[in-house]
């Protein structure tokens, strides 16, 4: 299941409902106490109600309302649900949907008590007419009942068979958007969220600023992911024990059940065994897992540095695995502030890592942030950047193409003072390109500036499509550097941009790559070297499939992967692994008309 939306109602800052959207990467950009970390914990509570629990006091403390509502929709949900043996049924089956198709489920606290209560609905467009609106709550002998009464002609067995006769045969139903209860329900409806809880996404919830504990760190939290990744995939050993559990336990219920009727007839009449399997929950509890440095210091008690490493180690184990098999659950990883305690290199290579996580199938990821530099090494249409209201004082998220403006003028953006030129380029995978390729030529000529190490020179990504707004709006107006624009040739309405760029007369300069993108510059040997695959690096595309489509089929089929990585994943994989094995001969042999040495020469006058 995918995470599409968030509605968050009375919960501590946001006292009006606000709707957040979410895409495979998100990341909450704002001033610190602005209500980043709340949405977190808001999901958080959803899905565990673990490292950050509902208390009395996360109502709105002015609202007068006791009751939180957090509410999560989703796509990607299972086809069908399997209540009992025979009854296979669907979310669209029973209604359970909205008018959208999408899956919504609303959690409700009421903060009133000491120790917050919950109840679970399903938002959707559900049968309203009198008689047809309440057939999940039925019994098996209620449903037969109704289907006598309708007569019917459907077999007896089998509660969901006997319901979608029975909306059949009602005609016009009324469907309006209705809060089912599910989670003190009785019958199917119980069962139907038993099966839905099953389903839902895995979330591991990174904090910046938790305690060390032995018991509880941040490094112990992907540990317990691992294990709960491992439960997913032994869903069906696991379901079998349960099932042969039950079997036996209610034989010896039932066994006891009648030796009791020999004993007093009138007290049996009024028991029957009910089996209650155990949650995920509870058999995710059952195991543990702790690491240890090779000096036999425990790794919670390393620097906050080291510890945040270790997810990125988990991070890239994670997303290899996730490649290599599937797996019914999807994982939403969480991580406040992944700036913290980290040089600036450690925090691109946790930039590059989540990145790389969001592009595999059943991941996402969520960040936060303050730092407008980090936040602009992310994709634009990432961002969500939350501000007040300067007449409400109320909470707003804010997306879309000129986000990213709002950041910089609200956090501001101080450039270095080493700082002489802006290289300005679409995505943080040219990025890792243009410093390898720098760093191969400056190695035949040291005139040449090598990009990875000098300070005169930084970095912009502009998100591909969005690059226009950040052209039009001259965003990097306030920081006086003049400015080079390095666009891929595969795009025409570039054009229009760059002749923006060479017009504006302050010496900032723009073009746009010859070939069709930055990976059509890399050799096959540098790919073959790094990954073991022959693949042929044309110019542009052939059949449709440029370099990064046909590296990801080869290289998927080497590694026998299920299905083929998306262009996304490869870009990555070949800018952290091939580029790097670039040398200047190898330049010069794709490049016999010194493009790349003249875009290295033009940036070397500019920083002189």
């Amino acid at each position: 299941m995918r995470l599409k939306t968030v509605t968050i109602k009375n919960f501590r800052c946001y006292r009006e409902e606000i709707n957040i959207d979410f895409s495979d990467l998100t990341t909450f950009v704002g001033r610190n106490d602005i209500g980043k970390s709340t949405v977190l914990e808001a999901l958080e509570i959803f899905f565990n109600n673990s490292i950050v629990s509902i208390e009395q006091s996360d109502a709105h403390v002015h609202s007068g309302i006791e009751k939180v509502e957090i509410t999560c929709e989703f796509t990607d949900f299972p086809d069908s649900l399997t209540l009992d043996a025979g009854a296979e049924t669907s979310l669209a089956e029973e209604f359970l949907l909205t008018d959208t198709g999408t899956l919504k489920l609303r959690k409700i606290y009421d903060c009133g008590n000491k120790k917050p209560s919950l109840e679970i609905f399903v938002l959707a467009n559900h049968p309203s007419v009198p008689g047809f609106q309440n057939l999940l709550e039925l019994k098996e002998k209620d449903l037969q009942a109704k289907v006598r009464e309708l007569k019917l002609d459907v077999s007896l067995k089998g509660n969901p068979r006997m319901r979608k006769a029975i909306w059949a045969a009602g005609g016009n139903l009324q469907l309006v958007e209705t809060a089912i209860p599910v989670s003190k329900a009785k019958e199917d409806a119980k069962r139907i969220w038993d099966q839905i809880e099953s389903y839902l996404p895995m979330f591991a919830l990174f904090q910046s600023d938790r305690s060390s504990k032995d018991s509880d760190d941040e490094v112990q939290s992907p540990m317990k992911v691992a294990v709960a990744a491992a439960l997913a995939e032994v869903q069906a050993d696991i379901a079998r024990i349960q099932q042969r559990v039950q079997e036996k336990a209610e034989e010896i219920a039932q066994n006891t059940h009648e030796a009791l009727k020999t004993i007093d007839p009138g007290l049996a009449s009024e028991l029957s065994p009910e089996f209650t399997p155990p949650t995920a929950a509870k058999w995710l509890g059952l195991f543990s897992i702790g690491l240890n440095t090779d000096s036999g210091i425990p790794l919670n008690k390393r620097g906050s540095g080291i510890r945040r490493l270790v997810l990125v180690s988990f991070f890239k184990a994670e997303a290899e695995r996730r490649l290599k098999t599937s797996n019914r659950r999807s994982i939403i990883y969480a991580i406040e502030e992944p700036e913290t305690a980290q040089h600036p290199n450690n925090q691109r290579i946790l930039i590059e890592s989540f990145k790389s996580l969001a592009s595999e199938a059943g991941c996402q990821v969520v960040l936060t942030t303050h730092s407008p530099g980090f936040a602009a090494e992310l994709p634009n249409d990432s961002i969500r950047f939350i501000f007040r209201d300067s007449a409400t004082g109320k909470p707003v998220i804010q997306a879309g193409v000129d986000v990213f403006g709002a950041v910089a003028e609200t956090l501001g953006v101080t450039p270095d003072s080493r700082v002489k030129v802006l290289l300005c380029l679409e995505g943080p995978t040219d990025v890792s390109a243009f410093k390898a390729l720098s760093k191969a030529l400056h190695a035949e000529d040291n005139s040449l500036p090598n990009l990875e190490n000098d300070g005169r020179v930084a970095f912009i990504v502009l998100g591909g499509g969005n690059l226009k707004h950040w052209v039009d709006e001259h965003y990097l107006r306030g920081l006086s550097r003049k400015e080079v624009h390095i666009y891929d040739g595969d795009v025409a309405s570039y054009a229009a941009s760059v002749a923006t760029i060479n017009a504006r007369g302050d010496g900032s300069w723009a073009v746009q790559t010859i070939k069709h993108e930055i990976e059509s510059y890399l050799h096959s040997d540098a790919i073959n070297e790094a990954f073991n695959v022959i693949v042929e690096v044309t110019d542009h595309p052939v059949d449709d499939k440029a370099t990064p489509k046909r590296f990801a089929e080869a290289y998927s089929a080497a590694q026998n992967y299920d299905g083929v990585m998306k262009d996304g994943s490869a870009k990555i994989r070949l800018a952290e692994r091939a580029f790097p094995l670039m040398t200047a001969a190898r330049i010069h042999a794709r490049d016999p008309e010194g493009e790349v040495v003249g875009w290295m020469r033009r940036i070397r006058d500019m920083i002189q």
